[in-house]
């Protein structure tokens, strides 16, 4: 019997997607936050070394990809393909999964710093506002990595920051830095840097004495937020 290459890959991603535990880290990521092996693990109810190997069974199917980070290596599905893929199955089988809940106290939550730029759900809003404005674009080094377009150029130069030195400082330009309670990019680097220098100066955030909480101010909520599009 001969069977076409479209049926034969049609196959082994069902088949990638059939085993229990693999749809259940399948689902479990179909929310769009990243999450470490250990993690899903717990959720498919397997144990690390075997959760490791149905992670590799999914990688291979290109249904997951990894994205390393410090010590850390993070799991999210490969695309928005897999995702609809997934959601049209359920469809089929009924029934509804609930939301990730971050167990992130709601002060370090909603804003913070991560090194030296913004992270919580604060940054990670404005990671995905200047991503819809069409001001960063992909670097061509790392996959993570971004560049500014024309039009971020722009309005970056526009909040004051040197564009050519912050390009020329010996750090990593902009990158998408995984945020650890959003489990969604935050904008990393010099020019995340930057950005929170920023703010700092504006007073749009003043930072805590004694953690690394930041908290949006009166003139933040008239002035950085408008500008960018957020909602306070």
């Amino acid at each position: 019997m001969n069977v076409e290459p479209a049926d034969r890959a049609v196959s082994s991603i069902a088949a990638a997607i059939g085993e229990p535990a693999r749809a259940r880290i399948l689902y479990c990521l179909v929310d769009g936050h990243a999450r470490t092996s250990t993690e899903l693990a717990v959720v498919a109810e397997v144990t690390p070394s075997t959760a490791s190997v149905h992670l590799q069974r999914l990688k291979t199917a290109r249904l997951v990809k990894v994205f390393a980070q410090g010590k850390h290596r993070y799991y999210s599905l490969e695309g928005a393909n897999v995702a609809a893929a997934l959601e049209a199955l359920s469809v089929l089988a009924g029934g509804s999964r609930g939301p990730f809940t971050p167990d992130t106290p709601h002060r370090l939550r909603a804003a913070r710093t991560c090194y030296d730029h913004i992270a919580g759900t604060l940054g990670v809003s404005l990671h995905d506002r200047f991503k819809a404005l069409g001001w960063l674009s992909s670097g061509s080094a790392a996959g993570n990595a971004y560049d500014l377009t024309p039009d971020g150029a722009k309005a970056f130069d526009a909040l004051g920051i040197d564009i050519e030195a912050t390009r020329a400082l010996r750090r990593r330009f902009a990158y998408a830095c995984l945020d650890w309670s959003e489990r969604r990019p935050h904008v990393g680097g010099a020019v995340g840097a930057a950005l929170l220098n920023v703010a700092l100066k504006r007073k749009w955030v003043v930072q805590d004495l004694d953690s690394r909480a930041l908290t949006v101010t009166r003139a933040g909520r008239r002035e950085m937020l408008p500008r960018f599009g957020l909602h306070g």
